[in-house]
């Protein structure tokens, strides 16, 4: 079997994560790793084996995909100029900063006939692919992506950098349209965005109520799911899956009894999954899980809360003292 020549665009703190994934992968052969800083570039290329480059440009005719883990306000430009020379791409989520940018990227992938694949990385979480088995027909989803400050991903705000996760996770869980959504937010450390919280009620009648921070003390990932006669927990971090069913029979006492499940998945490396199932898709020609339009829909309900959350501070900025 021929080897997939990949490259990796972007060597900070996960693009140095996708060099290292793809090293290790036989039917991989990573040609060479690009970051505008030739030092960095040398040291993660040394690490793993590959030639580093300072120009992205000089390394597209010598790879058939790329993983673009550049700040998102690249994304476009970056993708687009790998989409013309006809490399599939892996791109870091979220997709890009405007539907317009998306809306581009995709007529370019699909007029290129080339894979557009965003790295909603919790898709491949092990605890959530365990849980689909579990979903009937979800009423109330509660959503908590809390974390300390850090000092990366900070040329968007909380909604682009945390809540997309869960935008999108939730919008494949739901099979109904959304209808409406509220939401309230604030910059506390940065001058975008830091907390925030959305309620999506969507036309079926679910509603979920999504909460991010990253400025907060401790980081808590997690995410419950009530439905009919079941409770669903998903802990992110922990890769942890706890189900509890309503069972029909009674118990000595007239009760129903419950049914519990629960099961850890530490083991499993959702990054190295993501990555494997891009390189199956390079491979077969398989349209990815999370491609081009999957994450142009969640990029817009992304887009339409941090919009809301705008017009609510500038309607009240002389009242809430900003």
């Amino acid at each position: 079997m021929s080897k997939i020549r990949i490259g990796v665009i972007g060597t900070g703190y996960l693009g140095k994560f996708h060099a290292q994934k793809y090293a290790a992968m036989e039917d991989v052969d990573l040609v060479g790793v690009v970051d505008p800083v030739s030092d960095v570039a040398k040291t993660v290329a040394a690490a793993n084996n590959t030639k580093p480059f300072s120009d992205y440009h000089k390394l597209l005719p010598l790879v058939d995909a790329v993983s673009i883990v550049v700040p998102t306000s690249l994304h476009h430009r970056v993708g687009m100029d790998c989409l013309k020379s006809g490399v599939d791409i892996m791109l870091e989520k979220p997709m890009t900063t405007t539907i317009a940018e998306a809306d581009e990227l995709i007529a370019l992938g699909a007029e290129k006939d080339k894979i557009i694949q965003v790295g909603h990385l919790e898709q491949f979480n092990p605890a959530i692919m365990a849980m689909e088995e579990h979903l009937a027909t979800p009423i109330f989803i509660e959503s908590h992506r809390i974390h300390t400050f850090k000092n990366r991903a900070l040329d968007v705000d909380v909604v682009l950098d945390l809540m997309i996760h869960d935008i999108d996770i939730i919008l494949s869980i739901v099979k109904a349209p959304l209808k409406t959504v509220h939401t309230v937010g604030l910059p506390v450390v940065t001058e975008a965005t830091d907390i925030a919280n959305a309620r999506l009620i969507f036309e079926n009648g679910c509603t979920a109520n999504v909460t991010v921070s990253r400025i907060s003390q401790d980081n808590i990932r997690r995410l419950r799911i009530f439905q009919p006669q079941s409770f669903i927990t998903v802990d992110y971090g922990k890769k942890e899956l706890t189900v509890i069913k309503q069972a029909k029979e009674l118990d000595k006492d007239g009760m129903p009894q419950r049914t519990f499940f629960n099961s850890c998945y530490m083991e499993i490396d959702a990054l190295e999954m993501e990555l494997r199932d891009f390189v199956g898709n390079v491979r077969n020609r398989t349209r990815p899980k999370v491609a081009g339009e999957e994450g142009r829909r969640a990029l817009k309900v992304a887009t339409e809360i941090i919009d809301q959350i705008k017009s609510h501070l500038d309607l009240h900025r002389d009242q809430l003292g900003l």
